[in-house]
């Protein structure tokens, strides 16, 4: 015997009622283990983003408003210490160089990562789509300051491998790391190349998302692979460009290893970056209040520019 409701078949009735009202009861019961499993994994993950995460962003903004130097009580400045920032040549000058290394690290990073992945998703083979992209994530792997000071021997002015082999070609000798242009471009060429990884996986599984039907549409009308690429793809992975610009720009304003390991900020202050600065300020000047507030004033930087970004991809990112 059925239940039927309309003329159609909706369930066989139950023999037993109280077999029926365990069987009810146990599946209400796991369905409660489960939801209160999944709201521990979310509490737990809560927790932790609450601690570490937006804590220190709350003990930086208090501690912004006070000259503490861990030795003596802290002093409630009020807004000295922002005042100071803008008219502090070293922070301003910091602040300028962040932004032109970010801009150029990730105008460098997209261009690689789309170019590789466009080479790599034209190879029919699956075994060698995942070679290439274990290949190119390997270096997103490795420490950042591993990598700083490998590739500080890779440039160095003497003894370096990279000005060997230009020496091979009958280049003199570049100073990478001791004139302020050379060290510039060395930041943006180090990080730019460990960090393509993340950009080239990304726009790999977008580009291979793209419809076959599509593609196989602008084949027909007698379209190019240039343009293909220009008019078709691009358009079609805007939403995964916009993530990995905005992803790609909050690492780069937080550039730190590369120019603290490998120049010191140097030569000079030409790669100087807000974080060395603030790194200085709270850490070897003892000077936390200060340092907090040059913190403050990077999230607000990156904030800044992240709304920038979303705003400009109304209408540039084409959402299917």
């Amino acid at each position: 015997m059925t239940i039927t409701e309309g003329g159609r078949r909706l369930a066989p009735a139950p023999a037993d009622p109280a077999a029926a009202d365990k069987i009810r009861h146990a599946q209400r019961r796991e369905r409660r283990k489960e939801a209160g499993f999944g709201f521990g994994m979310i509490g737990l993950s809560m927790f932790f983003v609450a601690v570490f995460t937006f804590g220190p962003i709350v003990a930086s903004l208090v501690l912004s408003f006070f000259e503490w130097d861990v030795i003596s009580d802290p002093t409630f400045v009020g807004m000295a210490n922002y005042q100071r920032i803008f008219s502090d040549t070293t922070v301003v000058h910091s602040l300028g160089v962040t932004l032109i290394l970010a801009v150029s690290i990730v105008v460098l990073q997209l261009v690689l990562g789309l170019g590789l992945a466009v080479l790599v998703n034209q190879r029919r083979s699956n075994a060698a789509r995942t070679f290439f992209r274990t290949a190119f994530y390997l270096p997103l792997l490795a420490s950042t300051a591993s990598v700083s000071i490998f590739m500080g021997y890779l440039f160095d002015y003497k003894f370096g491998v990279v000005n060997y082999y230009l020496g091979l070609l009958s280049i003199p000798n570049i100073p990478w790391l001791t004139s302020p242009i050379g060290a510039m471009v060395t930041m943006v060429l180090v990080s730019a190349w460990q960090q393509t990884g993340f950009t080239f996986v990304l726009f790999v599984a977008a580009l291979m998302s793209v419809p076959t039907d599509v593609l196989e549409a602008a084949q027909v009308d007698g379209s190019g692979p240039l343009r293909t690429l220009l008019q078709i793809k691009i358009p079609l992975i805007s939403p995964t460009i916009l993530f990995a610009t905005v992803v790609a720009m909050i690492n780069a304003i937080q550039l730190f290893d590369q120019p603290y390991i490998m120049t010191s900020g140097g030569p000079g202050n030409a790669t100087t970056t807000a974080t060395i600065v603030m790194f200085r300020s709270a850490f070897q000047n003892l000077q936390f209040g200060f340092g907090s507030a040059i913190a403050i004033l990077l999230l607000l930087v990156i904030l800044a520019i992240t709304g920038i970004q979303f705003a400009a991809s109304r209408k540039l990112v084409f959402y299917q």
